[in-house]
């Protein structure tokens, strides 16, 4: 029997996660984040970015709706990541449909 409170993470390095530098976590898991949010963007759906800070840093929040499947995604981005989503093929495009439809 397992003790209370432990549970499989997924997506980690396994016993090399210690070994990996901090920086390079982030960045993994930044771009993990950024491929999950292209394919659900380039899935369909509804899609709205709004800037909600501008100082110190300029942060956005992107909500993303998935009506067939009862689902809504909020994600906060900043500037450098939302740039890099926005450049990443098939993105552009469901922005601006949706920009057409809504």
């Amino acid at each position: 029997m397992r003790p209370r409170g432990t549970f499989k993470i997924a997506n980690r390095l396994g016993a090399l996660d210690a070994l990996v530098d901090p920086l390079t976590r982030s960045e993994i898991r930044s771009q993990r984040i950024l491929r999950s949010l292209r394919d659900e963007i380039v899935g369909g759906g509804a899609l709205r970015i709004r800037q909600i800070f501008r100082a110190p840093r300029e942060i956005y929040r992107l909500e993303l709706e998935l009506p067939e499947l009862g689902y809504q995604r909020t994600t906060l981005l900043d500037r450098e990541a939302l740039e890099e989503l926005l450049a990443s093929e098939g993105v552009q495009e469901a922005v601006d449909r949706t920009a057409l439809d809504g």
